[in-house]
């Protein structure tokens, strides 16, 4: 999705509000042995473009698989395609015939205090040199490089503040900037305690310009851009809210009439919808399992009045 930078400084988003409404425990995401799953490319057919600091991927951490198909399959229209080695669950989400997203299953033992998440694939050219710049930075790794053959190496980290995300190089390039339709991901934020060192640290990390937005509250916000796409958000997070997190929207063409449906479908809303200034609508919801996930609506026009501007 490319966002206008000077359109997006003039004043921050609704997107601000419902994340600082947001608070997700921490969880520690599990990765698939990299030998036995044959997960699909990021782009098909194979392209040569790469797009450091774009959000290209999102996998699910569900102790039910089943029933998260059922939630997701009705909320976005998305169809599965199942993975299955041993006793590990996987899935791929696709919609329209393309993948958008993974979901794997991973039981919550006794006594754990681990709430089923998204987990938010970042892409980089190189993932050694991404991994020793997060590393230097203050970062630590949960999970090490693995490499799959369709897919490109990828890894899980932390970052100083304790935000999980994934690095991924893809293989077969990251796929080309465009509006996302209905169904997809559009757009990515990340809640945090300490939003101008954590601006830094993916500034670093993945060659972020950042673009601090006006504040109308005691609140931080900021954009993540590169080649002069709005990328990411970064916000504040609340007064005695913990646990800095990532958290992805998916593009809908009515958030109020989704989140009333994703209540009906056994989720339930964490953040009401609201007006967004670009005309639309933002909501938070969470499946039934408790994952937290973004509704944004967007206008075609407001992407038609942007060229315009350019």
């Amino acid at each position: 999705m490319k966002l206008s930078i000077d359109r997006l400084r003039r004043g921050p988003s609704a997107i601000s509000a419902l994340i600082a409404a947001l608070a997700c425990a921490a969880w520690l995401p599990p990765v698939a042995n990299a030998e036995s799953f044959q997960l699909p490319p990021i782009a098909d057919p194979a392209n040569v473009e790469h797009h450091p600091g774009k959000v290209i991927w999102a996998d699910l951490i569900t102790p039910d698989l089943a029933a998260s198909k059922r939630f997701y399959g009705g909320l976005f229209g998305w169809s599965f395609q199942d993975i299955r080695v041993g006793n590990a669950a996987y899935a791929v989400a696709t919609l329209g015939g393309h993948p958008v997203a993974g979901l794997f299953e991973k039981p919550i033992g006794t006594g754990e205090h681990r709430q089923p998440a998204w987990l938010t694939f970042i892409a980089v050219r190189n993932l050694e040199q991404a991994r020793s710049v997060a590393l230097a930075h203050g970062a630590k790794l949960l999970a090490p490089p693995k490499t799959y053959a369709d897919r490109g190496a990828q890894a899980v980290f932390t970052d100083p503040q304790g935000a999980v995300f994934a690095a991924l190089a893809s293989s077969s390039g990251d796929g080309g900037d465009y509006l996302a339709a209905p169904g997809e991901w559009i757009w990515s934020s990340l809640l945090t305690d300490d939003p101008a060192a954590s601006a830094a640290f993916y500034k670093a990390v993945f060659g972020y310009e950042v673009f601090d937005l006006p504040r109308e509250d005691d609140a931080q916000h900021a954009v993540l851009a590169a080649d002069d796409y709005a990328r990411a958000g970064i916000h504040s997070l609340p007064p005695g809210h913990r646990h800095p997190h990532w958290i992805n929207f998916v593009r809908v063409a009515d958030a109020s009439r989704t989140a009333a449906q994703a209540v009906a479908l056994g989720g339930r809303i964490l953040v009401e919808p609201r007006a967004d200034r670009h005309g639309g609508q933002l909501a938070v919801v969470a499946d039934p399992q408790g994952a937290p996930i973004g509704l944004m609506e967007w206008s075609d026009q407001y992407t038609h009045d942007e060229a315009e501007l350019k």
